[in-house]
């Protein structure tokens, strides 16, 4: 096991790479780049309505070295500028420094918010973990039970109800069940029942502990439900298929011949191997609910979360939360996804991944 998890590890390196050298290629090629962004505020552009070229890309038109929308600005000024982001350097020079730099997990400073990209990090994360906790525990709790039920009663009305329903949740999106519910609920058009911004109130401090627990609770029921759906849908049927797989096996006739109830072959025996596949799926869960579920999430119900900072960095062009985020997110979802691989042996020793080609 242990060359297998050196493999593993050795293994990352590459995979990180491959993800931010692609990452970087594409954003040398998207319009709008932080320099331009300068430019267009200074020229009293909106931002919305930028020209298009390159991050740092020049213009094919006009006077060489000039930025679109630049004309009249000093040539000295925007190579300050340029400096100031550090597009004075060759892309590949820029793409090595960041990457020597991010091993020792440096991710330089904001463009636009003048603070260094791990204390955001440090600072939203607690909002993003929080919707990323709770999402898990509803979704495991009420899915895994829910799944093991309807694997016992398939092609029973109880099985073809709730998979109507968990269908029909997985097909509708997220974000658009969570507009929903503002609508709804939140003072949209009915009901004001619920908060619509932030996961505490402004008077949080003033509150006694158990009013802080029930003013926490209040914030986060309309994004945990909307993060639900389809997390909930997603490991509900996982659950179903494996069990159902299990159960048509040999070893569970064997158990049921040597006078074992239902709910022994059940726990006992099956059990143990159909949560194998649901296992498997936890990382990308994981990932998905603490990180990237909760893009839009947190944009609808204005949770300043992850989320929340990385969408904004795309859009104000802040490349180094876009790339700090990315690295950050990339790493874990490799570290989580070995963490998997060795719950497997965990769960059943009879897994060997030495034996294996990785």
């Amino acid at each position: 096991m242990g060359a297998y998890i050196l493999r593993r590890i050795l293994l990352m390196i590459p995979t990180i790479v491959g993800i931010m050298a692609i990452s970087f290629l594409v954003v040398q090629f998207a319009p709008g780049g932080p320099v331009e962004q300068v430019i267009a505020q200074l020229q009293g552009q909106d931002s919305g309505d930028r020209l298009s070229g390159g991050g740092d890309m020049l213009s094919q038109g006009g006077d060489e070295g000039q930025y679109r929308g630049a004309q009249g600005l000093d040539p000295d000024f925007i190579k300050k500028l340029e400096q100031q982001f550090g597009f004075d350097k060759p892309p590949l020079t820029r793409f090595l420094e960041m990457m020597g730099n991010y091993i020792r997990f440096d991710f330089g400073e904001s463009f636009f918010r003048n603070t260094s990209v791990l204390d955001l990090i440090i600072d939203k994360l607690p909002v993003s973990m929080s919707l990323g906790f709770w999402i898990l525990i509803v979704s495991y709790l009420i899915s895994i039970p829910l799944g093991i039920r309807k694997a016992v009663r398939d092609g029973s009305t109880f099985d073809v109800w709730t998979s109507g329903i968990i269908v029909i949740g997985y097909a509708v999106p997220s974000f658009l069940f969570g507009i929903l519910l503002i609508v709804l609920f939140a003072g949209g058009s009915f009901f004001d029942w619920f908060p619509l911004r932030g996961l505490v109130s402004d008077n949080f401090a003033e509150l006694s502990w158990w009013q802080k627990i029930l003013d926490y609770f209040w914030h986060l029921t309309l994004p945990l439900i909307a993060m639900s759906l389809s997390a909930f849908a997603t490991t509900t049927l996982l659950t179903k298929n494996s069990f159902i797989d299990e159960i048509k096996k040999q070893y569970v006739t064997t158990a049921r011949a040597k006078g074992l109830n239902e709910r022994q072959v059940l726990y006992r025996h099956v059990f143990r191997n159909a949560m194998l596949i649901v296992i498997a799926g936890f990382p990308s869960a994981f990932i998905s609910a603490f990180f990237t579920g909760s893009l839009l999430i947190e944009n609808i119900f204005s949770l300043d979360g992850l989320g929340r900072l990385g969408y904004l960095a795309v859009i104000n062009r802040d490349y180094p939360i876009v790339f700090g985020t990315l690295y950050i997110f990339s790493l874990m979802g490799l570290v989580v996804s070995l963490i998997s691989d060795l719950i497997y042996t965990w769960i059943d020793p009879r897994i060997d991944f030495e034996r294996r080609d990785v």
